[in-house]
């Protein structure tokens, strides 16, 4: 089995005169971040391999969550930033199947897109609600009966879960 965990940076400032690249994370981002992090610990969702968008915000999110988790293989891939959901589609394929639990730390709407494009069943109450909004910090857990990344495809995997920093008792979504 292959596992396949979504997350959408968290919440992000947006100070004016500042590249979008660059946008670092707001004050409630910052407090999210460390709370999934707990979350993905305590559930024991430690990833093998992290692949994140080169975006500040991406970048900051990783770094509240990656001392939670300990020492993972982290890689930046500039294909993720802005992604169409053909390209995000592109980077999972192409991860070596000796990873069997893979984090995207990306961006919306590309990680909703991914995710509704990936997902064939699973958590209804989890479907719906990403359906309707996939907040910053939002998680998804999906979940692939397959040995390899590249065959993966749409509607192949399992909704396991999805989770938001509001349905952790952590504020509001956003």
């Amino acid at each position: 089995m292959l596992r396949l965990l979504l997350l959408r940076h968290a919440k992000a400032a947006w100070p004016s005169g500042v590249l979008d690249l660059d946008r670092p994370l707001a004050k409630r981002g910052q407090e999210a971040a460390p709370v999934m992090g707990t979350y993905l610990k305590r559930e024991r969702l430690e990833p093998d391999l992290v692949i994140i968008s080169p975006a500040r915000r991406t970048q900051e999110t990783w770094e509240r969550i990656q001392p939670i988790l300990g020492d993972i293989e982290t890689r930046r891939d500039g294909r993720i930033y802005e992604a169409p959901v053909g390209r995000l589609l592109d980077v999972v394929r192409e991860v070596e199947s000796e990873v069997r639990t893979l984090m995207l730390i990306g961006h919306n709407p590309g990680s909703e897109e991914l995710a509704k494009l990936l997902i064939g069943e699973g958590d209804i109450d989890g479907i719906l609600r990403l359906g309707q909004k996939y907040p910053t910090a939002g998680l998804a857990v999906i979940d692939f009966p397959l040995k390899s990344w590249s065959e993966i495809k749409q509607k192949s995997g399992t909704l396991e879960r999805f989770v938001t920093p509001k349905s952790l008792g952590n504020g509001e979504d956003d």
